[in-house]
Parts: structure tokens; C-alpha cells; sequence
């Protein structure tokens, strides 16, 4: 279900890209070869880019293997009794593997080729606003999509709030597709994961917001780590780790 998902946004943004002068060989490159959603980015072939550093091509394969790690080292040794202990482990591991790690090679190999595909993840632990965590640090790919089809459009047509709390509405309905459904059970823990995010952006914005620092610094920090890790148990619920990640990793020898 995640990877039809994915594809239908795949097309979704190369549908609407403007393609004139670009080989065919880049298109096929985008759609298959590049988890992003920056499509104009990516078939632009004019664009100047900063090609990856020694440090960024040592980084990349480091986060792999500290997934790696997590997966075949860590999990094996933990107890089976403690389920949830396992699935969170093991998902670690998978976000440190495919996200940190093998995304991140993708972008460091694009970008030696001159293509401009920025790394999906851009140190999210920084974060010091959620304003900041979504729109800029936590997997691009998403934030380009959201960005695009759900708060641009929906923050024209209700204004700047309602916009905001429309597209992370919409954003946690998807996600409970992808995670809920075939978990069969949790249903409306991540939508009310992702309300919470729009709640939280949204008063970090208020006066009061700005006036007690929720948007910038050590307060901001705290702020944001607050809103991320009191309510994730919501988006990976129990039912999610116990029915889908601990049989995924029993299906790759992980567990």
C-alpha cells in the first residue's frame, strides 16, 4: 500500500513538471532512481550544485552501518517478550539504514553527477521550531509533496491557520492509511499525531508563541522534541509494531 502510495505521488509530480529539453534518461532517473519530490530540482539541468564533501561520502555509509548495527546486532539480543521494545529498535534501525543512510548516498551521488537532489534529512535533531523540524529538516520528500498539493493550495483558500491545520489533517489521513490499515487497528493515532503538529506549529507562531521563545533557541528546542516524542506513540502505535515492523523483521532475519 506504502509503495502504491508512493508511485501515484511519483506520477503525481512528474505529471505536473515541466519536461521540455530534458532526456528521457532523466525522467526514468527521477521516477526510479530518486526517492525525492523535488521534480524541477532534479531535470534541472542548468542549476549549480554543490557537489557532496569527503565528510558527507564517509557520513552517508556511517548511518548504514550504525542501521545495520541496530538491526542484526541490537535487535537479535533483545528479548521476543518485549515486542514493542524490539519493533522500535528495529525501526530505528530501518530509518538510520534507508533514510540517513542509503537516501543520503543516492543525494551525495546525484550531486557528483551535477543533479541538484538535495539529502532527504538535513540534521532533524537541530530543530529548534517545528515550523523548522517539517519544512526544512525531516524528510524532504514529503515536505516538497505536502508543500506543493496540500498547504500551499488549502493555506490560498482558508487562510495561513486553517491551511496549516487542513494539510497536517490531510497528512495524518494518509499516514493512517499506510500505517493503521494494515496494522488493522490504531486508527486516528496518527491523525491526531499530525493535528498535534499543526496545534504546536501554530501556537510556536502566536505571540505568546514568540513572546516565551517556543520557536527559536534552547525553549524552541525543547519545545519541538516535546511535540515529536510525547504524542509519536500515536503515529507508531502499538498495533503498527507489533503487526507490521516485528513480522517485517522477522521477514528479514533481523528478529
Amino acid at each position: 500500500m506504502a509503495v502504491f502510495i508512493y508511485a501515484g505521488c511519483k506520477g503525481l509530480t512528474w505529471r505536473s513538471a515541466i519536461k521540455v529539453s530534458v532526456p528521457a534518461n532523466r525522467n526514468v532517473a527521477y521516477l526510479l532512481l530518486w526517492p525525492g519530490m523535488d521534480i524541477e530540482a532534479f531535470l534541472d539541468r542548468r542549476r549549480d550544485v554543490v557537489p557532496p564533501t569527503l565528510g558527507e561520502w564517509l557520513f552517508a555509509p556511517a548511518k548504514m552501518g550504525c542501521g545495520f548495527v541496530l538491526l542484526y546486532g541490537a535487535v537479535p539480543r533483545l528479548s521476543p517478550d518485549h515486542v514493542l521494545v524490539v519493533g522500535w529498535v528495529g525501526m530505528i534501525g530501518l530509518i538510520f539504514v534507508l533514510h540517513f543512510g542509503l537516501f543520503h548516498l543516492l543525494s551525495c551521488w546525484w550531486r557528483s553527477r551535477g543533479v541538484d537532489a538535495k539529502p532527504l534529512m538535513d540534521w532533524p535533531i537541530l530543530a529548534t521550531s517545528l515550523g523548522e523540524f517539517w519544512g526544512r529538516r525531516w524528510n524532504r520528500a514529503f515536505r516538497d509533496l505536502t508543500f506543493r498539493y496540500l498547504f500551499r493550495p488549502l493555506t490560498q483558500r482558508f487562510g495561513a491557520a486553517w491551511g496549516l491545520m487542513a494539510g497536517f489533517l490531510m497528512s495524518g489521513l494518509v499516514h493512517d492509511v499506510v500505517i493503521s490499515i494494515p496494522a488493522g487497528s490504531g486508527y486516528g493515532g496518527p491523525t491526531l499525531f499530525f493535528v498535534v503538529q499543526g496545534i504546536g506549529m501554530l501556537a510556536e507562531r502566536s505571540s505568546l508563541g514568540r513572546k516565551v521563545g517556543l520557536g527559536s533557541g534552547a525553549v524552541g528546542w525543547l519545545f519541538t522534541a516535546a511535540c515529536l516524542l510525547v504524542p509519536v506513540g500515536m503515529l507508531f502505535h502499538p498495533a503498527f509494531i507489533r503487526n507490521v515492523i516485528v513480522p517485517f523483521l522477522q521477514a528479514i532475519g533481523a528478529a
